[in-house]
């Protein structure tokens, strides 16, 4: 569920990242282009999500 949550997400900013970009550059949109870019952000959100150390609360609050 949480892989299909952020590529949902993921999908849709890059479709809009990349309309708008492509819009203010005079460029044209290509949907199949930020599709595949929407994969690999999705991608690499998870591969730095498992990257990034987790830290272990103590029971102590500070």
């Amino acid at each position: 569920m949480r892989f299909f949550m952020t590529f949902f997400w993921s999908f849709l900013l890059v479709q809009m990242m990349a309309y708008v970009v492509s819009s203010m550059s005079g460029g044209v949109y290509d949907f199949k282009i930020a599709t595949v870019l929407s994969v690999i952000v999705t991608v690499l959100i998870f591969i730095i999500a498992e990257v990034i150390p987790v830290k272990e609360h103590s029971g102590e609050q500070h």
